[in-house]
């Protein structure tokens, strides 16, 4: 959710006063029609990170904390270049479908008359952005080995480089009036790229079951995205044709912070888009990745002969054509146990089959009957009942899972025991043991339940 001007002169604008720079924001959402509910206020005191919402009084289940009407929302449609914009939609499509954004907000935040000045000075130089994306390669690897992070964040940056070198950068060049290069520059964009993950928000599509459906482009909202996350939230954003309204839905005591939802997202994924963590186990949507690879090399290892070594790769070139397993997907593993059912459920099986057991499989297309008694799902609770086999095959598989990690789980068991220690940490040492640990823990139950 990032964005970050690499202009000196902007940089020095916008780095005034906290006190100051916030008090121009709250007078620029009066003029602009946001109305603020008296029983909230914006501060950096009480809150668990940077700006928050937070309640002056009780506040029931139900009530408007405030309104942004749609003109005070910044987007492609909204921007002082929205126009030229429109008119080149064709040439700024991409896939991740956020170029015009970005140009608008690169346009904006290094004009001195930009609409959403005040707005943008609560981010200072953007020095509060805390994503993995920012850090050296070399901390990356050696504090988020095995997370699933080091490679997300590393696709991040090939496709945001990709998408600056060829669709932002022939766009400026074909507009000098309006943008420049030597200001536009790809750091600025990674940071816009940034803030725009961390910070945006996208309305739902009309037809939610329609997955052809182009999703709405992102958004920023002022104001409703000052609230901090958490899984436990207690505050929501809801669409109207006029206006977006944020709405408690619980309960809130007076000087309690107000929390928004960012989605279900694991610790890793926290981290990844948006530069924090959620300190275990307060994370209820906790879960993990491993890859779909990661079972069949767990398979392989416990063959001994040529003849079981090619029944194996049959039987995974036959998931692959049904589509049950992709050669890079991931098996998703979360606290009440395997969320990705279907397909993990059903790679235990094959790859467990005896010779005889695969053959009719194959004849069938992978349609059987199933028995009464067997077991369709893999939660916690059901899997010590699965066969003896694809609980060892689980099991085997965990193992090798817990091998990409460079630390066990006793050392992060004993940093987070030690306060005193644990708290000398860097922020980024701190978020990246909490997200190791986390998925740790996840691995170690399962592999409890699976001895």
């Amino acid at each position: 959710m990032a964005s970050a001007a690499k202009r000196p002169k902007v940089e020095c604008a916008l780095g005034q006063g906290t006190e100051e720079a916030l008090s121009q924001f709250l007078t620029w959402c009066r003029q602009s029609g946001l109305e603020l509910s008296p029983k909230v206020h914006l501060s950096k005191d009480g809150t668990v990170e940077d700006y928050g919402l937070v309640a002056n009084e009780d506040i029931e289940e139900g009530e408007l904390l405030f309104s942004v009407p749609r003109a005070a929302l910044l987007s492609q449609h909204t921007t002082a270049i929205h126009d030229l914009l429109k008119r080149e939609e064709a040439a700024l499509e991409s896939r991740s479908g956020w170029v015009p954004l970005l140009l608008a907000m690169m346009f904006e935040i290094t004009s001195s008359k930009s609409h959403w000045r005040p707005y943008f000075s609560l981010w200072p130089g953007f020095s509060t952005l805390h994503h993995p994306m920012f850090w050296s390669e070399e901390e990356r690897n050696m504090l988020l080995l095995g997370t699933g992070v080091a490679l997300a964040v590393e696709k991040d940056l090939m496709n945001i480089e990709e998408e600056y070198n060829s669709i932002v950068l022939p766009f400026m060049k074909c507009h000098p009036d309006i943008f420049d290069p030597h200001v536009h520059t790809l750091e600025l964009y990674k940071k816009l790229v940034a803030f725009v993950m961390a910070y945006s928000f996208q309305e739902p599509s009309e037809e939610d079951d329609d997955e052809d459906e182009t999703p709405n482009p992102p958004m920023m909202v002022p104001m409703a995205d000052m609230l901090n996350h958490i899984a436990n939230h207690n505050a929501n954003l809801e669409f109207t044709p006029e206006c977006l309204k944020m709405v408690s839905i619980k309960k809130i005591s007076g000087g309690e912070e107000i929390f928004n939802t960012y989605g279900q997202l694991a610790n890793w994924q926290l981290l990844h888009m948006y530069g924090f963590t959620e300190p275990y186990p307060s994370n209820t949507h906790e879960a993990l990745d491993i890859r779909m690879r990661t079972v069949y090399e767990a398979a392989l290892q416990a063959t001994k002969t040529e003849e079981e070594r090619r029944l194996l790769a049959e039987k995974w070139e036959f998931l692959t054509e049904l589509e049950i397993v992709i050669e890079e997907g991931d098996f998703v593993i979360g606290q009440d146990g395997v969320l990705t059912e279907e397909e993990l459920y059903s790679t235990l099986k094959v790859l467990s089959m005896s010779v005889e057991e695969f053959e009719e499989y194959k004849a069938n297309d992978g349609w059987e009957e199933e028995e009464e008694d067997d077991i369709t799902g893999l939660t916690n609770s059901a899997i010590p009942s699965l066969k003896s086999a694809w609980k060892q095959l689980l099991h085997n598989t965990v193992r090798m899972r817990l091998k990409s990690y460079s630390s066990s789980l006793k050392e992060e068991e004993a940093m987070l025991a030690d306060v005193e220690k644990y708290h000398q940490l860097s922020k980024r040492e701190r978020d990246s043991l909490q997200v190791r640990y986390a998925q740790k823990m996840i691995l170690h139950r399962l592999l409890q339940l699976t001895e």
